[in-house]
């Protein structure tokens, strides 16, 4: 087992937890973008003896994306809206970082009796794809930022890619751009709905939706 990659998959729970705990939004655009490079990196560290061209370009599309690209586009989100906090998510952080320790014992379980994984992968990594997604959905329901919600669904896709780097290992370039071009087409959307949103009604809580009238 690679200690290495095994650090990484402990700090991906981490960062998790951390978004989970923040309310700014710039400090969790960056975080997980941090997530991200991890996450670009873990499949290198995983297969450092048996390193392949195509697994080295599929680590490099992946950081690239989720490190800089995606924070990016979120960044310019975020400066053309105002908004630089979650002030009432419609679960509070504390009870938020609770649901996160559920979230992450329910992956264990879950995890440990699902089949094993690919050789060569740290043997934590389906909890922890199962974690980042739990934690991915939670953020997406819980929270009432359109922006903050694209952040839900960006670590949702990022516990999916750890979930493929586990048990796709044959195809992973294959499974990984699918995915890439989703969440790029995801992500190019809500940004657009974002602007429209912020231009139209001076907010961006989805709470306010509620109100209103034809």
């Amino acid at each position: 087992m690679n200690l290495l990659a095994d650090v990484l998959v402990i700090l991906v729970v981490l960062t998790n937890l951390r978004v989970l705990g923040l309310s700014r939004l710039s400090p969790c655009i960056r975080t997980v973008a941090f997530q991200g490079a991890l996450l670009g990196l873990l499949p290198v560290l995983a297969h450092l003896d048996d390193m392949t061209t195509r697994l080295a370009l599929q680590a490099a599309a992946s950081t690239v994306i989720k490190a800089a690209i995606f924070p990016w586009l979120l960044g310019r989100a975020l400066r053309g809206t105002g908004s630089q906090r979650e002030e009432e998510p419609f679960v509070g952080l504390t009870a938020s970082l609770a649901a996160g320790v559920l979230f992450l014992a329910a992956a264990q379980w879950i995890g440990s009796r699902l089949p094993h994984v690919g050789q060569g992968a740290p043997g934590h990594m389906v909890p922890t794809a199962l974690f980042t997604m739990f934690v991915g959905l939670f953020m997406i329901v819980s929270r009432r930022l359109a922006l903050t919600q694209v952040l839900g669904y960006l670590i949702m896709e990022n516990g999916i890619t750890t979930f493929g780097l586990a048990f796709a290992e044959k195809q992973p370039l294959l499974v990984e751009l699918g995915i890439l071009l989703d969440v790029f087409m995801a992500v190019f959307v809500m940004g657009i709905t974002l602007f429209h949103l912020n231009r139209e009604f001076d907010h961006l809580d989805a709470a306010r939706m509620t109100e209103l009238r034809d």
